[in-house]
């Protein structure tokens, strides 16, 4: 093994591909539906406990900024996983692999999921 390769372990300085970045976005979202799911539970639990659990559950849901905000979120990072979850299938069935085609299907993930992110907002507020 070479010793004296060159590294370089400054992540400011290395520029992805958006491909890659669109990668690490989907891994990054499924890390959030899985520490989302906490307060959905949370939510679930508290909207099965009783007829009060539920109408606080409700007015939670209905007039908190917070719970809002949250779901709004959680949404929309499913909303991302989802779409680019499919890209990713296409590439496995061999698909838009190579450097120009993987830039034009991660620019229309990230476009097709900003549009249904911001719909998803207009729906939630």
């Amino acid at each position: 093994m070479n010793k004296k390769r060159p590294v370089n372990l400054d992540l400011r300085t290395i520029k992805q591909p958006l491909p890659a970045i669109t990668s690490i976005l989907h891994r990054a979202t499924g890390v959030v539906l899985f520490f989302g799911t906490l307060f959905m539970t949370y939510a679930l639990s508290l909207s099965l406990e009783s007829e009060a659990g539920f109408n606080e559950t409700i007015t939670m849901f209905e007039e908190g900024f917070i719970a809002r905000l949250i779901t709004w979120g959680l949404v929309s990072a499913l909303l991302y996983h989802l779409l680019a979850g499919v890209r990713h299938l296409i590439m496995d069935a061999g698909h838009l692999e190579e450097l120009e085609s993987g830039t034009m299907a991660a620019k229309a993930t990230l476009a097709v999921a900003a549009v249904a992110i911001l719909l998803a907002g207009v729906w939630i507020w």
